[in-house]
């Protein structure tokens, strides 16, 4: 089954997407971190990706390596070679986490390790590395195992989709936003469009109703974020450990079927609990 298959499966429980890969047992957006993901079966696996000075593709979250490798300076003005020696710090990162024998890793070994065996949220930094990505992606035989977020506020982000998306194999993620002045705008543009998955952001849970006819016309799933400094309307991950009823099962029961935690393991748990 393709990544494309297993978002349109109506049978299928909720998807549990590892954000930044299992980070509490090895640095964030590391080999590792990928591998633990894998290795307790979780569906998806987030990581985030910038380019190097040479157009190389490296994983890295922030605009800088201070966080993650103690260095103050951007991946971008950095070689492929630079950067493909740089030891990571543990976990999260900062100067409370020791550093590993891990090496910043480039998104080809990250696809090598990966293929076959677990889903990728590519979340690229910069959009206009995205068809680089694709590329990548094409060029390793596993386009059919990411997929591409990008924003959808304007008729200028759809034609962009359209021209540089869409005509690949790889699966495109909408992000969208009920809660905004321009929210009205960014709901006609999901529906000109219909993806097969949007993430999306709200205020209030009742706010998910402007897209039930979507859901049920086209099939699109909808993909929420429960990690703690985006979660939306105190869906939080810590919220969730207390109460997993209240955050997790109520969005699913909302008809979320996409989740993306730093809390995959307790989400995992939780759903094999709903089913018994």
């Amino acid at each position: 089954m393709n990544y494309r298959e297993f978002i349109a499966d109506k049978t299928r429980d909720c998807a549990v997407v590892a954000h930044r890969g299992i980070w509490r047992h090895a640095p964030e957006n590391s080999l590792s971190a990928i591998e633990r993901a894998i290795d307790a079966d979780y569906d998806v696996v987030e990581i985030d990706i910038r380019r190097s000075a040479d157009g190389g593709l490296f994983l890295l979250h922030d605009d800088t390596l201070e966080r993650m490798a103690g260095l103050d300076q951007r991946p971008e003005v950095l070689t492929s070679a630079d950067l493909s020696v740089i030891r990571l710090r543990d976990r999260d990162g900062g100067k409370d986490n020791a550093f590993t024998l891990e090496k910043l890793p480039n998104l080809a070994e990250v696809f090598e390790l990966t293929r076959g065996r677990i889903f990728i949220h590519l979340d690229v930094k910069e959009r206009e590395v995205i068809p680089d990505v694709i590329a990548l992606a094409k060029a390793m035989g596993v386009e059919h195992q990411v997929d591409c977020w990008a924003a959808l506020k304007t008729e200028k982000d759809l034609n962009w989709i359209r021209k540089t998306i869409l005509p690949h194999e790889v699966l495109f993620l909408a992000k969208t936003r009920l809660n905004v002045p321009g929210a009205a705008t960014q709901r006609a543009l999901l529906h000109d469009l219909s993806p097969s998955v949007c993430e999306i952001y709200f205020d209030r849970l009742d706010e998910l109703s402007a897209l039930k006819d979507l859901t049920r016309n086209t099939g699109m799933a909808l993909w929420v974020n429960t990690l703690d400094s985006v979660a939306c309307a105190d869906f939080t991950d810590t919220a969730a450990l207390v109460d997993p009823d209240a955050v997790w099962g109520r969005l699913i029961d909302s008809g979320i079927s996409v989740i993306q935690t730093d809390e995959a393991a307790a989400l995992k748990s939780y759903l094999a609990a709903r089913r018994a």
